[in-house]
């Protein structure tokens, strides 16, 4: 089906339908992206106050054909939440649905709007002293409708899952502008297709998500965290396995640190601590959280003396306070800054199956050395095995000086990570990024059955057009 472009007669009708306070100035903001790969486009921003006005602007978009791109905080990395070309959209922002419908600290739930900010959700939920455990890096400007409908995982999956393991229902707007009703606080609810699940992931191509109901973990009595040196990828792997068999699930987050980022740190935000200087190579930041005075900081007391007996680490920092703690994880939440900054050739958001990562990590790099001269930044949630796996020029060179090599080497990468059984996608999604990927390597009946799913739902095409699937898809 072809889309037409928002124009003026189709702002009108929207104004019949929707309060004006929802007509937005198409501001900068609403066309840029983190990474700067794309320059996005918009005929009229809407930003509807409630469900019902979400599904007014919806339908008025069927009747005229013109595509919806649903916009949560912006902080998405593969596109996803602009369009680049093709007929000029509808942005349909949630921002100001922004409350925080209520908070069920006995239950374990609290019910949020699409616009509610990450970190908003975590303070509702510290209040009432429980914790919402997903946690990223843009949780200070990130959406939690957005974080559904890309299903995020983030620093705590180990435990806790993502997003799509903490919700419990939703209320959605579907492509023909009909509200579907499931705000359930239920954790057993077996009353046919799970439709939630459907639309949590589908970064809006199915539909708009408009509020959740999300479930939320008691707060650990003692949290214990450490910055451990590392002897390899596989001496991490090997300390994760003794730290679930000294704790068990109470291993909330281990990530996995290059000394790479270290350096990245250093040449662009020198303000921040770095512990270890030189950097070594590698590093783990490990969280335990226990309850019932189990005492984390001496599970990582404990922890840290097996590793150096068994010779998994060689040196390590434990924080012994709340600012210590911050500090560490300062480090962590900031290495994507300082990759921004430095700025890649190609970024990747790859899975792996847990024995694989010691093995791909080697082999890339000996295989990207035949494709030229790079520092590599291989960080992240390595309990989940979760590799955020960048390639950047060399020192005294920029991407300018790899003309044509980002695609060279994003094929590479994900050629190797899908022969070992991963994933080229692991927690940032497809968006527009990865639609050639998805077709190349995705299972045909899978792609199938979406792309029938896709045409049952939204026969029109004006979701999210070009995310996920490629057109006609």
């Amino acid at each position: 089906m072809n889309l037409n472009s928002a124009n003026d007669a189709f702002v009108a009708k929207l104004r019949s339908h929707i309060s004006e306070a929802a007509i937005r100035t198409v501001e900068p903001r609403y066309l840029e992206e983190p990474r700067g790969k794309w320059q996005g486009q918009a005929g009229v921003v809407v930003a509807p106050a409630n469900t019902e006005e979400v599904a007014a602007a919806i339908r008025a978009a069927g009747d005229a054909r013109v595509g919806v791109i649903p916009y949560g905080g912006g902080t998405g990395l593969v596109g996803a939440q602009i369009m680049p070309e093709g007929p000029a959209p509808m942005i349909l922002s949630l921002e100001r649905m922004n409350t925080i419908r209520g908070v069920y600290p006995e239950e374990n739930v609290i019910v949020a709007e699409a616009g509610v900010i990450l970190q908003e959700i975590h303070e509702a939920a510290g209040a009432a002293g429980r914790l919402f455990p997903l946690s990223i890096a843009a949780k200070g400007s990130a959406r939690i409708g957005g974080n559904l409908s890309t299903n995020a995982g983030g620093v705590n999956v180990l435990r806790y899952g993502n997003a799509r393991d903490l919700c419990l229902g939703i209320d959605a707007v579907l492509p023909d502008g009909s509200i579907m009703h499931g705000l359930t606080r239920l954790r057993k609810d077996n009353t046919g297709y799970d439709l939630r699940n459907l639309l949590i992931g589908a970064e809006g191509t199915l539909g708009v998500i408009t509020a959740a109901a999300l479930k939320l973990a008691p707060r650990p009595q003692e949290t214990g965290t450490a910055l451990l040196v590392v002897n390899g990828p596989a001496a991490a792997l090997d300390l994760l396995s003794l730290a679930r068999d000294q704790v068990g699930e109470a291993v909330s987050s281990f990530e996995l640190i290059d000394g790479q980022g270290f350096d990245f740190l250093a040449d662009t935000l020198p303000d921040i601590r770095r512990p270890f200087d030189p950097a070594p190579p590698w590093m783990v930041l490990v969280e335990l959280g226990l309850s019932g005075g189990a005492g984390a900081q001496a599970a990582l007391e404990r922890l840290f003396g097996a590793g150096l007996e068994t010779g998994l680490l060689s040196d390590g920092v434990l924080a012994h306070s709340g600012a210590q703690r911050d500090a560490l994880w300062e480090i962590r939440e900031q290495i994507p800054e300082a990759n921004r900054r430095v700025g890649s050739v190609s970024s990747h958001d790859v899975s792996l199956p847990l024995s694989e990562i010691d093995g791909f990590i080697a082999a890339a790099r000996a295989a990207l050395a035949q494709l030229g001269d790079f520092r590599i930044n291989c960080f992240g949630h390595l309990g989940d095995g979760n590799l955020h796996y960048n390639v950047f020029p060399a020192r005294g060179r920029t991407r300018a000086d790899y003309p044509g090599m980002g695609p060279r080497v994003q094929e590479r990468v994900h050629e190797m990570v899908v022969a070992r059984g991963g994933s080229f996608s692991a927690e940032h999604g497809v968006g527009r990024l990865k639609t050639g990927d998805l077709e190349r390597w995705g299972d045909p009946a899978r792609l199938a059955a979406m792309r029938a799913i896709k045409a049952a739902l939204d026969p029109l095409g004006i979701m999210n057009p070009g995310a996920v699937l490629t057109a006609g898809g």
